[in-house]
């Protein structure tokens, strides 16, 4: 990471047991909202934060008419939480909510402790998630980008680079100077990225050749993925019971009953009000969901509010263009549910769904039978004729269709198999 960043984007969570910061939560219900939604919406606060590292010592959910512009919920309000903030000696405040800059500077000062919004403390997880490159850059752009309007007030001014001549423009101020040196780095960032997603196109174009289908995994944050991607492709993943703990993507290869191969891509957990600069700076790996031929909606039924992860999903999967996409929904973790009777039900609700349990592996062999069935679905009965010298070509056929006959004749053999239209129209000069 840019040193001259990295000195302006302090960690916000300590991780040593000694320095572990002592948070406190607020959670915002408007006059229109469902409290109940609300309430859960700040459970995953708290699991968030436990998950960057805070300790959670406290947490109030405030209701309001409206969102005061100055203080968001208000200086009476901030003054009685500046109370208990001050005699339970906690030293960070968590909205559940995005906050404009003028809002965290004006409650960080009646608090007098530091103030963070929803979106600061799901990109400082990520941040400490992040182990590749392209997970640090996708990382450092999406912080950038927040931090940028927020280059005001003390603690948020960049050091200078060397200091001295050449390092100021005329009359600029330190502000101006700190803002345009993030904007050259969001720029560098942005062209390092775009890197990636060449190296990203060339390797999927290589993946292609190897196997016809690439399906991917979504679903919430902690729904069981990376599970599932171990069960199905002995990945040998990491896997955590934390939110966001797969960050980098994965890609395996999966062999179906069929003996059809698909290449299968773990991707990154969505959660309710994905921050918007996740989404712009993760654009190289969500590429992977666009590509695919299939999508595998991993849904653990087993939470009281799968309905509403399935919802948040949906909405991010809309976002990036993907809404079209054909799904199967696995129902994930039926091995903690005592009622058959739920299953069923999700099963009605939702189309091409199969019940699984990624742990135990109950379940799979209907899933691997699915995905074979609707990804076989629009494969074309064709015949082909082929001299005995394309072994290469005729090696293909068999790897990447469904050979039904073969006849051989002469210096030549008659194939019949049912194939992908990609496959078929590259095999087209061959066709009978």
């Amino acid at each position: 990471m840019n040193p001259t960043t990295n000195r302006m984007k302090k960690r916000l969570f300590a991780t040593t047991p000694d320095a572990q910061e002592r948070a406190y939560l607020i959670g915002v219900k408007r006059e229109s909202d469902d409290r109940q939604k609300a309430l859960e919406s700040l459970r995953e606060l708290e699991r968030l934060t436990e998950s960057a590292g805070a300790l959670v010592t406290g947490k109030a959910l405030q209701e309001l008419k409206r969102i005061d512009p100055a203080f968001f919920i208000g200086k009476g309000k901030a003054q009685e939480i500046q109370e208990t903030i001050s005699s339970n000696h906690i030293n960070l405040a968590i909205f559940d909510e995005d906050l404009t800059p003028a809002q965290q500077r004006n409650l960080e000062n009646i608090f007098g402790v530091k103030v963070v919004d929803r979106t600061a403390l799901i990109l400082d997880i990520f941040a400490q998630r992040a182990k590749s490159r392209e997970g640090k850059l996708q990382v450092e752009l999406a912080q950038l980008t927040y931090l940028l309007p927020r280059l005001i007030g003390k603690g948020l001014v960049l050091s200078r680079l060397g200091g001295g001549i050449g390092t100021r423009g005329p009359g600029e101020t330190q502000l101006e100077v700190d803002r345009r040196k993030i904007r050259e780095r969001i720029h560098r960032l942005k062209q390092g990225l775009d890197k990636v997603r060449n190296v990203r196109t060339i390797q999927r174009l290589g993946r292609r050749l190897s196997s016809p289908y690439l399906i991917a995994l979504v679903g919430y944050t902690n729904a069981g993925k990376s599970t599932l991607l171990n069960s199905i492709t002995h990945a040998g993943v990491l896997v955590e019971n934390r939110l966001f703990s797969t960050l980098d993507p994965t890609i395996r290869q999966l062999r179906l009953p069929s003996n059809q191969k698909a290449m299968v891509s773990d991707t990154v957990g969505f959660i309710n009000k994905l921050p918007h600069q996740l989404i712009a700076a993760f654009k190289a790996t969500l590429e992977e969901i666009n590509q695919a031929d299939l999508l595998l909606h991993i849904v653990d039924i087993s939470n009281p509010e799968a309905e509403k992860q399935i919802e948040s999903v949906n909405q991010v999967l809309e976002e990036i263009g993907t809404g079209y996409k054909t799904v199967i929904h696995v129902l994930n973790k039926i091995d903690m549910l005592d009622d058959p009777r739920v299953i069923r039900s999700w099963k009605r609700r939702l189309e091409n769904s199969v019940a699984i349990s990624a742990l135990t592996g109950k379940g799979l062999r209907d899933l691997y039978h699915l995905i074979d069935s609707l990804l076989t679905l629009n494969m074309e009965k064709i015949r082909f004729k082929l001299p005995l010298t394309a072994g290469r070509i005729i090696s293909q056929i068999h790897a990447k269709g469904m050979v039904t006959k073969k006849e051989y004749g002469g210096n030549e053999v008659i194939i019949e198999a049912k194939v992908t239209p990609r496959l078929a129209a590259a095999l087209r000069t061959y066709r009978i």
